[in-house]
């Protein structure tokens, strides 16, 4: 068996649509830019304004970290391809790319379940709220979310690098993804299907349901509330949170439903897809908080005042 791990892997951006590369990259520049502001803001404010430490907002600190990651571990390789300053990546860096991405994608999963708990327990157990979410029990839950996030990985990663990838080197996508890589691979792909498999349903599946039925739960007692003003006040708690989930799961179902059934469609699709997957989050995130979480939006406008005086 050839051993290919020297082997250069292609970095596909928009394809037939080269020549307009220069002009992709300044709004995908303003994008990144976005991302980094908006999540560095989100840090700072949390960081620095005493009546933000709270679980909540620990939490949403935890997701602005997340999205900040993300955005570091695909900057590179995104804007790389657009400026034309590279074309492929070594199989090493792009399992470490894969790694991190995925990593980063089961971290985002995690943290939204975790403030979906949160939220469960603001709303149907507020007498205790401070009792249970305790700074000791969020240290708890933010170690357990790296160590969920980041042990059950190596295996189907590192296995990556003993694969025998004997079709045409070209990725889908401007990054690197798992899915992507076993696709080229002729070797015996069966652990790495079978155990990433397992890992979606035990990570992004799971997750998802348990938020669903946190919010079942929720609903159940906002219902319970007999005053209407009472009922909004509280289901208004969970917007920015409910917007979150949608920004995180919808791209990545719609991500892996092109990848199991769109192999016919055009590799745009795929293209535009991916980078959804990619950037919207980390992108809409510090958008979502700033508008609909009032100790943010009025931290931001004082954040602004300040400077602009």
């Amino acid at each position: 068996v050839s051993n290919f791990s020297s082997s250069k892997f292609v970095l596909t951006g928009f394809p037939g649509l080269e020549r307009y590369y220069f002009w992709f990259s300044i709004p995908f520049s303003l994008i990144y830019a976005t991302m980094f502001l908006g999540n560095c803001m989100v840090l700072h404010i949390v960081r620095t304004e005493p009546s933000l430490h709270e679980p909540m907002f620990y939490f949403l600190a935890m997701l602005s970290f997340t999205d900040l990651c993300v955005e570091l571990t695909t900057i590179h390789t995104v804007l790389g391809v657009l400026w034309g300053l590279i074309q492929e990546v070594s199989l090493d860096s792009c399992i470490t790319q894969s790694y991190f991405i995925h990593g980063l994608s089961f971290m985002e999963s995690s943290v939204l379940l975790a403030m979906s708990f949160d939220r469960y327990v603001a709303i149907c157990n507020p007498l205790r709220y401070s009792s249970i979410l305790t700074n000791e029990k969020i240290m708890k839950i933010g170690v357990a979310i790296l160590c969920r996030s980041s042990l059950l990985i190596p295996p189907v990663i590192i296995r990556l690098r003993f694969l025998n990838y004997c079709h045409p080197h070209i990725l889908s996508h401007s990054f690197c993804l798992h899915q992507d890589l076993i696709r080229m691979a002729c070797s015996d792909i069966r652990f790495n299907s079978i155990y990433g498999l397992t890992l979606v349903i035990s990570n992004l599946l799971l997750d998802a349901v348990l938020i669903l039925i946190s919010y079942v739960m929720i609903l159940h007692t906002v219902l319970g509330i007999a005053s209407w003003e009472e009922r909004i006040k509280s289901l208004q708690t969970c917007v920015s949170h409910i917007c979150a989930v949608l920004v995180f799961y919808v791209p990545i179902i719609g991500l892996t439903m092109v990848h199991r059934f769109g192999k016919h469609l055009s590799p745009l699709v795929h293209v535009l897809m991916g980078n959804i997957y990619i950037l919207f989050p980390p992108l809409m995130n510090p958008i979502i908080y700033s508008i609909k979480t009032q100790q943010i939006r009025r931290r931001v406008q004082r954040l602004f005042c300040s400077k602009g005086t």
